[in-house]
């Protein structure tokens, strides 16, 4: 959609007529709501001041970027959000052109915008890489890290800083609105300019004033960090106001080195139930636009919702009892541990390296942490976890919400990949429950375990119904029917998924609940090759370096030659988004198809 030659007032209908778009799809189709709404005129801005044919448009996370995808030709495709086979809810390099970069996971977008500055200048071109980036992100270290380098080379990158949370600053009344003002225009950055070339002439006195006058007037503005980073900063802008918006990227395009612009903008602009900082609008299911309310849910009892109420119960009787989580408080279910216990749970915000390292020391002072990360989350923070924790073999338990498939979110957020990456890792045991009781006896487990751990548990409720179920002993399986000739092996949500298979084949089959894939149940693992000789492995997760190869790895150094293995595990690949059941049958896991294999 070329919006070049569009006026203001055509820019600003057409802003209200994307925010009603992504209002009837998403209340349809479920996504990300509140960022992509409050982001839609920094992006009509930027699209008509900067070229999307030529110069890289990086989204960091990407979630706030469906009014990019509207106007790069998917406006009639974009009824499909987050389907099957439908549009992606972030950047997808292989959907569009227009997408520069994948981007799931946040904090990446100067990087990335470093890196493509650096490409456009050995290749001489004139093309401008613009980085657009929320507040939240701005919580990682990965940005200062760029920022950093960004300061010190002077590339000509532009950076739109979406604050939608007033967490960079708070305007402090009407001088900060006139300075901002004053700051986004071109006549100050015109006028700076030249007061800088004035400074190198006069004498060191006069310089020496100047300069104190220059410093003074920053600190009264919030870009006093970057300006010192060598980082031109203009802000906060309005960013609602399209036309200043364009007024002020003009401006920043025409400087031709590093400028942040700071745009302030309102959550939910455009659908008052959910503007504000009010978390739930952020990422939401399908609901009723007129009232915002979703529909009621019957069914099993989310694993998340069993961890949460766990947790709590457990800091109830044990002051020791702390935990962490990076951002996502609501989604890991580590909300009611911190509203009531704010002292021993902490939101460390998008910055998981420091909330793995920052609970070795309590370990090792003698409290019990819990960090709480989603599983595609955890793997940011894989240094942290070898050598913060595990070299020290200090009793952190990682719990790893999002284990398995995620659905919509996709490629970016799939937990497939936590058993592989941390099954190597030395003085590392891992485990997982598959129901109610089985989560609760795992976390006491790891509450009276004083080595690290992680335990995995899926998105939604546990495919298994609850029963009892002896308490976990470390390295020890259990056997939970006897079978004929067939060896059903589940690790976590995979003995779920076992079960329901075992229902569909003709014959009685064994089926074995793992519970630690690391260590092992080599003794009982070695009886039951005796009897049954071949073995089917049911596992949300990466078949390479996964469950299946772990027992593989076993066989093989116990000399057993006459059992057959087929791990049921995902193939290596990265797996789409979509309804989660299709996405399991297209990857043919749904247990009348498993069932037919076996067959």
């Amino acid at each position: 959609m070329n919006i070049k030659a569009r006026s203001i007032e055509e820019l600003n209908t057409l802003a209200e007529e994307i925010r009603q778009k992504i209002l009837d799809t998403v209340s349809k189709n479920g996504g990300h709501l509140s960022s992509t709404m409050g982001a839609t005129d920094l992006i009509v801005a930027m699209h008509k001041v900067f070229d999307v044919e030529k110069d890289p448009f990086i989204f960091d996370v990407s979630h706030q970027a469906y009014a990019h995808k509207l106007l790069t030709g998917r406006w009639e495709s974009f009824s499909t959000l987050r389907q099957f086979d439908g549009v992606c809810g972030y950047t997808k390099p292989k959907e569009s052109k227009y997408d520069y970069y994948v981007a799931g996971h946040s904090s990446t977008s100067i990087s990335l915008a470093i890196g493509a500055a650096k490409a456009i200048a050995l290749k001489g071109e004139d093309r401008v890489p613009v980085a657009f980036i929320g507040d939240g992100s701005m919580s990682a270290g990965m940005v200062y890290e760029a920022l950093n380098e960004l300061g010190d080379r002077k590339y000509p990158v532009i950076i739109i800083l979406n604050d939608n949370e007033m967490s960079i600053a708070k305007p402090i009344g009407a001088i900060s609105k006139l300075l901002s003002q004053t700051m986004a225009g071109s006549f100050y950055q015109k006028f700076k300019g030249k007061v800088e070339k004035v400074l190198e002439h006069l004498p060191e006195s006069a310089h020496y004033m100047a300069k104190r006058f220059e410093e003074s007037l920053k600190l009264i503005t919030p870009g006093i960090l970057f300006e010192e980073m060598g980082i031109e900063y203009i802000g906060p802008v309005d960013g609602h106001n399209i036309e200043s918006l364009i007024e002020t990227m003009e401006v920043a395009k025409a400087l031709g080195k590093p400028v942040i612009i700071h745009a302030q903008t309102t959550k939910g602009k455009g659908y008052e139930i959910a503007e504000g900082t009010k978390e739930h609008w952020h990422g939401v299911s399908a609901f009723n636009l007129k009232t915002g309310m979703s529909p009621k849910k019957d069914g099993a009892k989310a694993a998340t919702a069993i961890f949460s109420e766990t947790l709590v119960q457990m800091a109830d009787e044990d002051e020791k009892i702390v935990g962490v989580t990076a951002a996502m408080p609501s989604g890991t279910g580590m909300s009611a541990a911190i509203e009531k216990y704010p002292e021993r749970f902490w939101d460390v915000a998008i910055a998981e390296q420091h909330a793995v390292t920052s609970m070795g020391p309590l370990a090792k002072e003698g409290f019990k942490p819990f960090c709480t990360i989603y599983s595609t989350f955890l793997q940011r923070g894989f240094d942290q976890v070898i050598h913060d924790i595990a070299l020290m073999d200090l009793g952190v338990a990682f719990a790893m919400d999002r284990a398995g498939i995620v659905g919509e979110d996709g490629e970016t957020h799939q937990g497939a990949f936590d058993i592989s990456y941390l099954r190597g890792i030395p003085n590392m045991t891992l485990l997982a429950p598959y129901n109610e009781t089985t989560m609760k006896l795992c976390m006491a487990f790891a509450k009276e375990y004083t080595h690290p751990c992680a335990f995995r548990y899926p998105r939604g409720a546990f495919l298994a119904e609850d029963c009892e179920s002896p308490a976990y002993e470390l390295g020890k399986s259990v056997l939970l029917q006897e079978g004929d000739e067939i060896l059903f092996i589940g690790y976590g949500n995979g003995v779920g998924r076992a079960q329901k298979v075992a229902e569909l084949v003709e014959v009685k089959v064994a089926i074995l609940d793992l519970r630690f894939v690391k260590p092992l149940d080599v003794e009982m693992l070695v009886n039951l090759s005796k009897k049954y000789k071949k073995w089917f492995v049911f596992s949300d997760s990466a078949k390479m370096g996964g469950v299946g190869s772990a027992v593989l790895e076993c066989l093989s150094e116990n000399a057993i030659q006459d059992v057959s293995l087929t791990s049921f595990e995902y193939d290596d690949a990265f797996i789409t988004h979509g309804n989660t059941k299709l996405v399991e049958e297209s990857l043919g896991l749904l247990p009348e198809q498993l069932a037919k294999k076996i067959l």
